[in-house]
């Protein structure tokens, strides 16, 4: 009887409604040695329901341990590679490999192949091919260079146009006059730089160096328009280097051995004969200045140009263009051609034989 009850009971312990209601229907049952036992298998039946839960969850982390070790396993588990041909299933080659090691070979060829990309971006031309890279210092000089070139190719161009213009005139006749000659601001402010004095050492280097040049060019002078003997000056065509007004006549009392002839800005100032270069060079006192060594011991000097057109040892044919224009050297004060016309090492008036 009383097992029947604890059966009984052990039934409805599970379920605590139909407990509760038959207690309440059957309470004749409920003797302190019944309720010691009733209250005994609940407790039980508690402390089996929570090792159960305990069960479950070590089950569940041997689950999850067992896992990654398989995973370990598997990483560590040798394969071998085997190559053979396909038509004699003769072995080539065998290679023994394992899941890790085809991890760790992978990783470093990416790892390396991206390092190779990176130093060839950083360290060659193709930063250049990616926007927003390779837009600093370096284009910006080649930008600069572009521009000087650019810059002295417009210059040369505009000095073959300015020669092209003066040859034409020349051919046809259109001579300039003194109201062709544009009115010039002749209040200039002198060349800023100091001059230099010169000692007597460096003067007479120059003038030995000068001689040297001088006898250098009348040994090369070999052409057919080099007179062997001595013609008088009265005899010999001068081409005048320029068409203008001479703003300041030969004075050798006062030290000014040549003449001044005014003329436009960028005018080509031609040579009087055929002759060498024999000075090419920026001074001082006289700026860019060219010597000709011509034939009968004849010297001629083109100073204050703007620009010099030949270089030393060049040969130049009479009329040939020299130079342009200028106003360059501490003894200029505006736009003008200095010419000099030595013969036989003494400088004479060019009036006298040169019509400007």
């Amino acid at each position: 009887m009383i097992k029947k009850e604890i059966a009984l009971f052990s039934v409805l312990l599970s379920h605590k409604t139909l407990y509760k209601r038959y207690l309440l229907s059957e309470p004749s049952l409920l003797t302190q040695r019944r309720k010691i036992i009733l209250l005994f298998k609940y407790f039980k039946q508690q402390f089996s329901l929570l090792r159960q839960k305990e069960q479950g969850m070590a089950g569940e982390k041997d689950t999850k341990g067992s896992r990654w070790s398989r995973i370990k396993d598997n990483m560590r588990h040798t394969y071998r590679l085997i190559i053979m041909n396909n038509e004699t299933f003769e072995e080539v080659g065998s290679y023994k490999l394992t899941l890790m090691n085809v991890y760790t070979a992978v990783s470093t060829i990416l790892v390396l192949g991206a390092l190779l990309v990176v130093l060839a971006i950083f360290y060659t031309p193709l930063k250049r091919y990616i926007p927003g890279y390779g837009n600093g210092g370096d284009n910006r000089e080649a930008v600069e260079s572009l521009y000087r070139q650019v810059k002295t190719l417009e210059d040369q161009l505009e000095a073959r146009q300015v020669y092209e213009e003066r040859v034409r005139r020349m051919l046809v006749g259109d001579v300039e006059t003194e109201d062709d000659v544009e009115k010039a601001d002749w209040n200039i402010v002198e060349d800023t730089q100091s001059r230099v004095d010169v000692s007597e050492q460096e003067e007479m280097l120059r003038q030995e160096v000068e001689l040297l040049q001088v006898g250098d060019a009348a040994r090369k002078s070999k052409t057919a328009n080099f007179s062997p003997r001595d013609v008088p000056l009265e005899q010999i065509f001068f081409v005048p280097p320029i068409t203008g007004t001479i703003s300041a006549h030969y004075m050798i009392d006062k030290n000014h051995y040549g003449v001044d002839i005014l003329a436009p800005k960028n005018t080509a100032i031609k040579s009087a004969l055929d002759g060498y270069i024999f000075f090419a060079d920026w001074t001082m006192e006289t700026g860019n200045t060219i010597g000709i060594q011509h034939s009968n011991n004849i010297i001629t000097f083109y100073k204050h140009n703007s620009e010099l057109l030949k270089e030393v040892g060049d040969f130049v044919k009479a009329g040939e263009a020299v130079a342009i224009i200028g106003n360059t050297g501490t003894m200029s004060n505006g736009p003008h051609l200095h010419f000099e016309l030595w013969h036989k090492g003494k400088p004479v008036d060019p009036e006298d034989y040169v019509k400007f």
